[in-house]
């Protein structure tokens, strides 16, 4: 508390009070501070109170005599603080001030604790600016209703779109919304957050209303105090007649006005009442507990406007009875005087008891407002206890029903699946079993080592396919291994067809090779026939009965190949291992013996050449050494992933039995090979021809174009096998980038070189006559035509050259003539 009152000091210190330095922007940064100080100063405050009470009651008042003089001091000098608060214009619209009363509390009366009024401030949620904001004078009921909000008030409290939110959240909700309910939940807690800030708003309202009210009774005091002032002219009155005789008649006039002035004072007594009970009615519509003690405390002003009236006619009274003392009425003075002294102590009598009652009725109206306000705080979480609890049982019924439906949905589901698999599968082997007999088929091979590993995988996928379906047979919810086990199978029968076909292909005894294939298309049908029973729902005992016809089929093919094993020669085996290592070799020959030719053309032409033929000569070779060494670079990258692949793929196998295993692959890159050697001696004869100037540079362009396609033909053959993630990969894409960008410095260098070379040749037209221009310009036209017309015939010729080229790779390397036609 003091470090706080210490703070408050030493910004209003800061500040000239003279000016308004809280609408000013260096102000209001020094005054934001107070807000949080003013929050916590009054929680202290009503702290340090209540336990100074609770110290009274338990210790001696001589001992806490320093606590009480620390108290008071921090008494004035918080309530100056919230004083020069509640004076700034800044805090009028950011919060509501306190103010204390205006005299401490005094901790020697213990009764003084029911008297105390805990500080309450205020945080009001405006969102307009103050000049914007009106005030609402209607007097507003603020009970809180006993049944829940409907729908409707909920639309108007929060908004339409959250009405909707709140109704279709109701009507569908299921485990994936369960996020948005929660975030619906959090935004309708802070809207009643609102909602009570803007209550406990109003009630500041009404107390403002309550002090507008007590001014009025301020005023209605001060009409009461110039009655009295009249009845003080008529004592005045009284007193002129003391200079006069006294007499009997005197006696009974200053009877009579008195009885008129009581009369008097009575009817504006009764008027004051009147505007009392007015007052009384105004405030038992908002605070029925208050009630009371306003009744209460108009009893008490009446004893005690009653009180001073009696003690005025009193000190009247006694003066008329000095001055009356020598009179003939003495005696009746004096019982009168007697009776009006009976009347004042019953009087005094009756306050006193008032004044009792009074305590003990504020004593029970706090206790009765401590009871009203925890018993409004139970009802108002039990009801938002109710609300929620209502609303997650709604939730929870439909989180029911949906998953009741989803439960319902996805069993259908799940036969729908396992029915579109069965189909899929039945497609797949039956599109096989039809392949068995195009003619397309006769040309492919396969290794018969490579065919007996697959018949190996089929024997183990049918039975586990076999156990799947027991499985399925015996729980029909459990469908994930059938579903599984089914696809596997199918793709698994369906290769190994295709590779019993190809198998027989390579057969050197065409008899077994027709009981090869004959027992692979009886293997086809019986999968066939496997699928048709799954999709039928057929008996257990008959889908056995299938699992063991499979498995037979597969033994009988089993059997044949072992018989067709020994007899197929084994020569083949190692024939594609070692074309692959000889083309390697070779092409490997071809670019070193490129780059030494290009090297000694490059040498030679710095030695014999001068001028611009040197110039150019030393560009174009220059060029083509650097596309030789990126050539060299990439098929250096190339040979390591493809030790990469083979290493990592052969397995127990030799090398030579992985390349004849992946023949396809092994073709592709033998192929590839070739292309790079002969790539390789095509750019040296072109840059040989270039330099002896025996042909233009578009066929270097050209040559060179050729040696890059060769190389990404390369790349992508070495591509095919690799792991995604291996480092020699990404070496083979850069060393590719370096080959491409080398490639495009030889095309630009060649382009550059003639133009200088056009540059110099160019023709001096300055000495033309009229008749040679002409003549010029014929030729140069008809060259053009020509030109044109070789372009178009060259271009005819190099598709039907490419087309060619394909056909003779495609049958160097198994690929089918109709592929080609279409």
């Amino acid at each position: 508390m003091d470090e706080i009152l210490t703070l408050q000091s030493s910004v209003f210190g800061s500040l000239d009070m003279s000016r308004s330095n809280s609408m000013t922007n260096c102000g209001q940064c020094r005054l934001a501070p107070l807000i949080p100080c003013i929050q916590d100063s009054s929680q202290l405050y009503d702290y340090t109170v209540k336990v100074l009470f609770k110290l009274h009651s338990a210790l001696p008042p001589d001992t806490l005599t320093g606590h009480r003089e620390r108290f008071l001091k921090q008494f004035k000098s918080l309530q100056q603080f919230y004083v020069s608060a509640s004076n700034l214009q800044y805090f009028k619209h950011l919060i509501h001030v306190p103010l204390l009363p205006e005299n401490p509390p005094n901790f020697l009366v213990a009764s003084d604790l029911s008297a105390h009024v805990s500080p309450v401030v205020i945080l009001p949620p405006h969102t307009d600016t103050p000049e914007n904001e009106t005030v609402d004078m209607n007097l507003v009921d603020t009970t809180v209703p006993k049944s829940c909000p409907s729908p409707d008030v909920l639309e108007g409290v929060f908004g339409q779109r959250n009405t909707v939110d709140y109704r279709q959240r109701n009507g569908s909700s299921s485990p994936d919304q369960m996020s948005d309910k929660d975030l619906l939940i959090e935004r309708l807690q802070k809207d009643i957050e609102l909602l009570r800030m803007d209550i406990q708003r109003m009630r500041i309202e009404y107390e403002r209303k309550i002090d507008d009210f007590k001014r009025q009774m301020v005023n209605l005091e001060a009409h009461i105090t110039e009655q009295d002032q009249i009845i003080q002219s008529l004592k005045d009155e009284n007193e002129s007649l003391k200079t006069k005789p006294a007499s009997e008649e005197t006696a009974s006039e200053l009877a009579l006005k008195l009885n008129d002035a009581e009369k008097k004072a009575k009817v504006q007594e009764e008027k004051f009442l009147k505007m009392k009970e007015v007052y009384s009615k105004l405030r038992e519509e908002h605070i029925g507990l208050i009630r009371g003690k306003a009744e209460l405390d108009k009893q008490v002003s009446v004893l005690k406007a009653s009180v001073e009236v009696a003690e005025k006619e009193k000190q009247s009274l006694t003066q008329q009875i000095e001055e009356l003392s020598n009179s003939n009425v003495k005696t009746e003075s004096l019982q009168k005087l007697e009776n009006y002294e009976v009347q004042f102590g019953i009087l005094a009598d009756e306050k006193t008891n008032l004044l009792e009652q009074n305590k003990e009725l504020e004593t029970k109206l706090c206790a009765m407002q401590s009871q009203c306000t925890t018993l409004e705080n139970e009802l108002n979480n039990v009801t938002g206890n109710m609300k929620e609890l209502d609303e997650k049982l709604k939730e929870v019924r439909d989180q029911y029903v949906a998953l009741e439906d989803k439960s319902r949905s996805d069993s259908n589901k799940k036969y729908i699946y396992l029915d579109c698999v069965l189909k899929e599968a039945e497609h797949i082997v039956q599109v096989a079993v039809d392949d068995l007999d195009s003619p397309a088929l006769s040309v492919n091979n396969c290794a018969p080592e490579y065919f007996l590993q697959q018949l190996g995988n089929i024997t183990v996928t049918t039975e586990q396919f076999e156990s799947s379906y027991l499985k399925f047979a015996d729980n029909s919810e459990d469908i994930e291994d059938i579903l599984q086990s089914t696809t596997f199978f199918a793709h698994l029968l369906s290769n190994v067809l295709i590779e019993g076909k190809a198998t027989s292909n390579a057969s050197p005894n065409i008899e077994q090779g027709d009981q090869l294939a004959l027992s692979c298309k009886h293997l086809g049908l019986e999968g066939l026939n496997l699928f048709r029973m799954l999709r039928n729902k057929a008996s257990k005992n008959e889908v056995l009965s299938i699992f063991n016809k499979i498995s037979s089929e597969i033994t009988n093919t089993m059997k044949i190949m072992e018989v067709l094993v020994p007899n197929m020669s084994q020569d083949q085996t190692q024939k594609l291992g070692d074309i692959i290592e000889k083309e390697l070799k070779q092409m490997d020959q071809d670019i070193e013996e490129a780059a030494q030719r290009i090297q000694d053309m490059l040498t030679n032409s710095r030695a014999g050449d001068s001028g611009m033929k040197l110039e150019v000569n030393s560009k174009i070779l220059d060029s083509c050494t650097s596309l030789m060494q990126a050539i060299k670079v990439l098929v250096h990258a190339s040979k390591n992933l493809q030790e990469e692949i083979v290493s990592q793929g052969k397995g127990t196998a030799s090398v030579k039995e992985f390349y004849n295993r992946n023949h396809r692959w092994t073709e592709g890159l033998i192929s590839a090979a070739k292309v790079v050697g002969l790539g390789a001696r095509f750019l040296v004869n072109a840059a040989d021809k270039v330099v002896s100037k025996q042909t233009k540079f578009e066929e270097l362009v050209v040559a060179s174009q050729q040696i890059a396609a060769a190389t990404a033909q390369l790349v992508i053959a070495s591509r095919v096998k690799a792991d995604r993630g291996s480092e020699k990969l990404a070496k083979v894409s850069q060393a590719s980038k370096s080959v491409t960008q080398a490639t495009g410095q030889v095309v630009a260098t060649a382009k550059s070189c003639a133009e200088m070379v056009e540059e110099s040749e160019e023709m001096d037209f300055s000495k033309l006559t009229l008749h040679q221009a002409k003549r010029l310009e014929v030729e140069s036209q008809v060259r053009v035509l020509e030109l044109e017309s070789m372009l178009v015939k060259e271009r005819v010729k190099l598709s039907s050259l490419r087309k060619k080229h394909y056909q003779l790779a495609g049958a160097s390397e198994g690929w089918e003539e109709e592929d080609f036609a279409q």
